[in-house]
């Protein structure tokens, strides 16, 4: 599972993989808890979920309940372009909850540690080489 850091004050985000021990503590979360970042390496820091996909690319929505994929009628919001009045689309969603089908979660930081994130998280060679071939 992977997770996704944004930082609002620096306006950058780190993603982090997680290992099944850790993912399991993630289970049963929604959208808008807060986490503690040590499980997710950012010991000291809060994180609050702001959203995540499964792996097909679902994404999730806050007012769904639970954990399962569901098609509603959409007008507007997350998923949904808004193309004329009164048209409304079937949209494929997942719920709120963080299940075993959810491959990215998306969080945003809310308080600090002691450690900036870059330190913790720093980029790898690996991305350096990729843009280098480009």
């Amino acid at each position: 599972m992977k997770v996704v850091i944004s930082d609002p004050k620096e306006g950058k985000s780190y993603q982090v993989e997680v290992g099944k021990d850790k993912a399991n503590k993630l289970l049963g979360v929604k959208i808008g808890e807060a986490l503690d970042g040590g499980i997710v390496g950012a010991s000291g820091y809060k994180l609050i979920v702001t959203g995540g996909t499964d792996s097909d690319g679902i994404p999730m929505r806050g007012d769904v309940q639970g954990n399962l994929k569901v098609a509603p009628l959409l007008q507007y919001g997350m998923g949904q372009r808004k193309s004329g009045k009164g048209v409304r689309y079937r949209k494929s969603l997942r719920g709120n909850t963080i299940g075993t089908v959810t491959q990215q979660i998306n969080t945003k930081v809310t308080d600090y540690g002691d450690k900036p994130l870059a330190e913790l998280f720093p980029p790898s060679a690996k991305k350096d080489t990729d843009k280098k071939k480009k």
